[in-house]
């Protein structure tokens, strides 16, 4: 405990915990409001979605790839989830269906990245859009209500002050920290992203363990769909469409490189989903313009794509550097 503290006062978490308190004086002091109990659940709950997508998508990103169809997919879980209930299913059995589908998602993406080489990037972009796509053929793109009361509960209980969204987030962050901290898959992962050539020289199959985390992180976008729609009681196209990217910016702020690898736990992760959340309701609170929000969201996602840079470019010089000291 003593050396988590001490590395976590080292590294990324102590200035991720200061820019946090800037974000909260500053919008406390355009809006007291800002720090209201209705406030703070609205940003517990906003955590929730975009934590559980962060999971699967920060997995994803350490081993060197991305899916940018985790929104669309995430929707696709949502959506099937409320017609199968709306239709009389039972919702456990809904969303036992979901995930597997989540988890046909995540095989296509892998298939298509690592059997037909195309560009995680390019090819994850492309299933967005299908998705997408199919989700208002299927739906006829209207929203689809759920009346089954007890399928709300999922999405409304609270544990104490905690929502159970927000506390399925925490549990799965501290799940895939352990997995990728002890475990060797977890370091096959870190090696991957890494250096794809040690990891090949060391006998380690990319494509499997790529997939195996593509397979996951269509698994995790479909259980933040349904805990949305059990919170929002239906299932509609617009629903979590966009969410990978805030994916990516809270993985990116907490640490995880977008080149692949990099990772300074899941407690400084958590810090960076805490931040993008707390700035983004400070932007709803403040009623910033819709248009100026867009804005303000593309330039947060250049800031860390910059940070990220120049952090990779920081770690490339220690390594160059390292060989010298030694001989030294």
């Amino acid at each position: 405990m003593k050396k988590t503290l001490i590395k976590f006062s080292k590294g990324k978490g102590v200035t991720l915990v200061i820019v946090i308190a800037v974000v909260v004086i500053f919008f406390s002091i355009l809006k007291k409001e800002y720090l209201s109990w209705d406030n703070i659940r609205g940003i517990m709950y906003a955590m929730s979605l975009t934590g559980t997508i962060t999971c699967g998508m920060a997995c994803l990103m350490m081993s060197g790839s991305i899916d940018l169809a985790s929104g669309a997919e995430g929707m696709m879980g949502g959506l099937v989830c409320a017609m199968l209930i709306a239709r009389g299913m039972a919702f456990p059995l809904a969303i036992v269906l979901c995930l597997l589908m989540g988890a046909v998602f995540g095989l296509i993406n892998a298939f298509l990245s690592n059997v037909m080489n195309f560009m995680p990037f390019i090819a994850t972009m492309a299933m967005s859009s299908v998705w997408q796509g199919v989700g208002a053929i299927i739906s006829g793109n209207s929203t689809i209500m759920i009346t089954d009361r007890a399928f709300w509960k999922i999405g409304a209980t609270n544990l104490w002050i905690f929502p159970l969204p927000f506390i399925v987030m925490v549990v799965l962050l501290l799940v895939y920290g352990w997995l990728i901290s002890n475990t060797k898959i977890g370091r096959q992962l870190l090696l991957c992203g890494g250096n794809r050539n040690a990891a090949r020289l060391a006998g380690i199959n990319f494509n499997k363990i790529s997939t195996i985390f593509f397979v996951n992180n269509g698994v995790i976008a479909c259980i933040g769909g349904i805990i949305l729609a059990s919170r929002m009681h239906n299932g509609t196209v617009g629903n979590v469409v966009g969410a990978e990217m805030d994916g990516m910016v809270a993985a990116i702020i907490g640490g995880v490189s977008f080149l692949g690898g990099g990772s300074s736990g899941m407690g400084v992760l958590f810090l960076g989903i805490l931040m993008l959340t707390c700035f983004k309701s400070g932007l709803y609170i403040i009623n910033l313009n819709a248009y100026w929000m867009v804005c303000a969201n593309g330039v947060l996602l250049v800031i860390a794509l910059i940070v990220d840079f120049l952090r990779e470019r920081a770690r490339l010089r220690s390594l160059k550097a390292a060989p010298h000291s030694q001989k030294s």
